[in-house]
């Protein structure tokens, strides 16, 4: 490990808002051990570099986030910026995202956004958006919470509406090109200003190479059961080329 790596996990280890092993009880406290509110909590699972966490908590003021990663080093930019700029509504959480039903009480989270996450092309129980994570959002996420996906990737978009379509959650806005797109609904038009109001690191360097931006919000309405896409998708193969490569 680098020494720039190791400077960095050092200087977590200062941070207030920074839950790293070993953990604490932080299961059905987040509220009242850490924000010292009762307002909503908002997840960013693969949070990153964590700018997407911070951004959120500055524009809705009126919401707790906090962004999840194992990785460390990365997390580190988001969770100094924050502590720098003495945000209250934000925390950072390094473990792995399979685990995140042992870190919040059932009912405890209120939304969930997932932002440029690696489409985990060859195994479903590794993409976030498959149903073998949806259980898990549902053990912690309150009935009707709002799960929010923004990708560059047609593989996981495409996953990602057949997984809608098979299992009875109510969609409230999808596209495939976020920021070509308006609607004739209100309603639905909110929704994708709201998307479009941030952008990550990773989303400028796609929309750069001319990338379209898909974005998916549903409800997590409870279910007892859950049937698992099986079509066939065509694989991503741009991320192998230069910058300069083109895909819609």
């Amino acid at each position: 490990m680098g020494k720039n790596k190791l400077k960095k996990f050092a200087e977590m280890e200062t941070f207030s808002n920074v839950f790293q092993p070993p953990f604490g009880e932080l299961a059905g406290h987040w509220r009242d051990s850490y924000f010292h509110n009762d307002n909503p909590i908002v997840l960013e699972l693969g949070c990153g570099r964590g700018e997407y966490t911070v951004g959120l908590a500055r524009r809705y003021s009126e919401k707790n986030f906090i962004g999840v990663d194992i990785k460390g080093a990365r997390m580190w930019a988001g969770a100094k910026d924050a502590e720098l700029s003495g945000m209250k509504n934000v925390a950072f959480l390094r473990t792995n995202i399979e685990f995140i039903a042992d870190f919040f009480a059932a009912d405890e989270v209120d939304e969930i956004w997932i932002t440029f996450c690696d489409p985990q092309m060859k195994k479903a129980t590794k993409r976030l958006t498959s149903t073998w994570f949806m259980q898990r959002y549902q053990r912690i996420v309150k009935p009707g919470g709002l799960i929010h996906l923004k990708t560059d990737s047609p593989f996981l978009y495409t996953y990602t509406t057949e997984m809608l379509r098979l299992n009875p959650y109510p969609v409230c806005c999808s596209t495939d090109d976020l920021y070509g797109e308006s609607s004739d609904e209100n309603e639905v038009n909110a929704r994708l200003a709201d998307a479009r109001a941030l952008q990550t690191h990773y989303e400028k360097q796609w929309l750069d190479r001319g990338m379209r931006i898909k974005y998916i919000e549903w409800q997590l309405t409870p279910l007892t059961q859950w049937e698992e896409p099986t079509i066939e998708i065509e694989k991503d193969t741009y991320r192998s080329y230069g910058r300069n490569y083109s895909s819609n």
